[in-house]
């Protein structure tokens, strides 16, 4: 009996020896976690920000006209991280989309999509095409809209595009940048608009830099788009349009800009 009493108290304290064991690292796992955030390249340190003509610039490529002019914006120069380029990304304009059908053959039921739909039309983005684009521009039954997706942040929604008679199209500005006090401290990727090369951190749903600093993003109806499974989409949207995978473009060397943004910052300024 006491032989056995011994043994049952020698295993109890080896089980609670190995679940501290576990425990502690796990906590290295997160400290290690911690430091390889630390460890994500600062923009600043890396020479991504200068002076121009009087101006403050930021990279944003390998060609002049590609830098963007960030005088005058809200965010600190410190807390960006990379500075790849802006168009590194292959945030798509024209994108093509297949059947339910097709795309059953692909996706796994718990595979994870956003879902818009409207009236006549519904279209569906996986996340893991969107980790890839980041931004989908698009139109959704007229309507000018942008699903977006930030695996850093896991932030994914959609968004609508047109600012009363114009629409913005979306890309991938090459950086990301945090605040301790926003999203948990999370990075968060940044985004710059064709139209005006205004930079937008949708963190915070507005502009941050830009003729159009201070102008929110505009996320689209909560009744209108849903985060949701695969299983989902095939048994309640047949009819559905799903992104298609592994598009790519040939960037645009130049297209439409807004010369006037008085209309839009007058209708559609972030409450500071």
């Amino acid at each position: 009996m006491k032989t056995t009493l011994f043994l049952i108290t020698i295993l109890i304290l080896v089980g609670c020896k190995q679940v501290k064991s576990e425990q502690g690292e796990t906590e290295k796992q997160e400290d290690t976690k911690e430091v390889v955030k630390k460890k994500r390249p600062l923009a600043i340190e890396n020479g991504k920000f200068f002076e121009n003509e009087g101006k403050s610039m930021l990279y944003g490529g390998e060609n002049e006209n590609q830098h963007f002019d960030i005088s005058g914006y809200s965010l600190k120069n410190d807390q960006f991280h990379y500075g790849i380029g802006r168009e590194k990304f292959p945030a798509l304009l024209k994108p093509e989309f297949i059947s339910v059908l097709e795309a059953n053959k692909i996706w796994a039921d718990s595979t994870r999509f956003l879902l818009a739909h409207s009236n006549k039309e519904v279209k569906a983005y996986s996340v893991k095409d969107l980790t890839r684009h980041e931004v989908v521009n698009d139109v959704l039954d007229g309507q000018p809209i942008m699903a977006v997706y930030c695996i850093l942040a896991d932030l994914g929604a959609i968004y609508e595009r047109n600012y009363g008679d114009e629409n913005l199209t979306f890309a991938l500005s090459g950086y990301t940048y945090y605040d301790k006090n926003i999203w948990n401290g999370l990075d968060g990727f940044i985004l710059w608009d064709r139209e005006t090369e205004s930079l937008w951190w949708p963190l915070i749903g507005k502009a941050v830099s830009g003729p159009l600093k201070d102008v929110k993003l505009l996320e689209m109806d909560k009744n209108k788009w849903k985060d949701v499974k695969w299983g989902y989409i095939k048994d309640n949207y047949p009819n559905a349009l799903v992104l298609k995978s592994d598009q790519d473009f040939e960037r645009p060397k130049e297209w439409k800009k807004i010369e006037d943004v008085t209309e839009i910052k007058k209708n559609y300024m972030s409450e500071k």
